[in-house]
């Protein structure tokens, strides 16, 4: 809708306005979002392409000109032939029409559209901001320090990991997180009131020095094996995904900045050597319950000539949103030219984050940056002698090896209809 109307979070007139920062995030394909960066452009993405065109000095990071950058972006658009730039704010989405449209609003969908978005998806399956609790990979829990329960036994009796506290365990950990250091809110997020159940663990911990064993942290319920008794307090880590591959901290959405949460949440048992796989956040941001809205090429089920591409469909962050974009768009192109093509393989950084956005699996779906706990699980390494586990470095090579080559014959099945997009 630029120039005519911009969001609170915009001030320039071109496309592809980078708002929050100039860097797309590691370069390094050791790195799950380097991985990503890779495949993209071995996809060709007009992003990664004019990206790297602009990029400047920022060390393993990918970080770029914004002016430069965006200015490219809008030339490259604007000059290409079979592409109309119409300026001006969609309030309401035309349903009647044979063609497709796809949605890519970004995280602060403006209210009108947002409202016909209600309309056609059901208020339960469209939130207005994030509350996202930090997850941690499986590996580096430590298991000598925590017990798997489920409260009162019920569902699986061992659903999730509990990490035990007693007293004075607690009263620190408390005092930690009421004197960390937050992120402040941005000016359109100032105002903002939590539901109940999402509030920040600061805030929460602010009300009063035992609200959090009310709250998050309760132990009711939850036999710890070792003494048979309950904990004062625990922390509770729920599977994030079918593999158990990571596990987010239940009840603990944050505002603190994320090296105070590798501080505070490091106090946790079971958690001093934990890798952080995304850290916790609060902010506003429009995305929709993807898991339960749309299919593998992002089609809402109940309007098939709606798509949806970008943030709001529950990735976080410019590269993400990239990726998204890109297999929306290749796939609607295969559709209409009626070329098979399926979605990329879950051991892929882009089939990893689009499966992340529809897997069912995970009834309380939140928006997610992509990291190697969302990607396929690695085959135990194969030898002679009893079987070693591999450590940080060789599970990430052994991630990039296995994405290049299963990338590589993904193409090569659906090569005419990638060629199409």
């Amino acid at each position: 809708m630029k120039p005519l109307r911009r969001t609170a979070a915009q001030t320039a007139d071109t496309l592809a306005e980078l708002v929050c920062s100039n860097s797309f995030r590691s370069d390094n394909p050791l790195n799950a979002i380097g991985l990503l960066h890779e495949e993209l452009r071995a996809l060709d993405s007009l992003i990664f392409r004019l990206a790297d065109q602009h990029r400047v000095p920022a060390g393993d990071a990918l970080a770029v000109d914004r002016e430069l950058f965006s200015a490219a972006v809008e030339q490259h658009i604007r000059q290409h032939p079979r592409i109309e730039v119409v300026a001006g704010e969609v309030t309401e989405l035309a349903l009647d029409r044979p063609i497709t449209t796809v949605v890519a609003t970004g995280p602060l969908t403006s209210d009108a559209l947002a409202a016909q978005l209600v309309t056609l998806t059901g208020q339960e399956r469209l939130a207005f901001y994030d509350a996202i609790a930090p997850i941690v990979s499986a590996e580096s829990v430590d298991m000598q320090q925590v017990f798997a329960a489920s409260r009162w036994g019920k569902g699986g009796g061992d659903d999730y990991l509990n990490c035990p506290m007693d007293k004075a365990q607690y009263t620190a950990f408390v005092e930690a997180i009421v004197t960390a250091e937050s992120l402040p809110l941005q000016d359109f997020e100032k105002g903002i009131r939590y539901f109940p159940g999402c509030q920040p663990i600061e805030v929460i911990a602010a009300s009063g020095p035992k609200s959090l064993r009310f709250g998050p942290m309760k132990p009711t319920g939850l036999d710890d094996p070792r003494t048979g008794r309950w904990a004062y307090a625990v922390v509770q880590l729920r599977a994030e995904n079918r593999h158990r591959t990571a596990f987010n901290l239940v009840g603990f959405q944050t505002k603190m900045r994320q090296a105070e949460q590798r501080r505070v949440l490091g106090m946790i048992p079971g958690l001093q050597e934990a890798e952080f796989l995304r850290y916790g956040s609060v902010h506003r941001n429009t995305f929709l319950d993807s898991p339960r809205l749309l299919d593998a090429t992002m089609r809402l089920h109940t309007q098939p000539k709606l798509r949806f591409a970008g943030q709001i469909t529950g990735v976080e962050g410019y590269v993400e949103s990239t990726a998204s974009g890109w297999w929306v768009a290749v796939a609607l192109a295969a559709q209409l030219r009626d070329l098979p093509v399926e979605p990329p393989p879950a051991s892929t950084a882009l089939g990893a984050l689009m499966l992340h956005v529809i897997d069912a699996s995970v009834p309380d779906f939140q928006p997610s940056n992509l990291h190697f706990g969302l990607f396929a699980p690695l085959d135990e390494p194969q030898g002679d002698g009893p079987a070693k586990r591999r450590d940080k470095g060789q599970r990430k090579q052994a991630h990039a090896d296995r994405a290049r080559l299963d990338l590589a014959q993904w193409r090569a099945r659906f090569a005419s209809a990638l060629a199409c997009g």
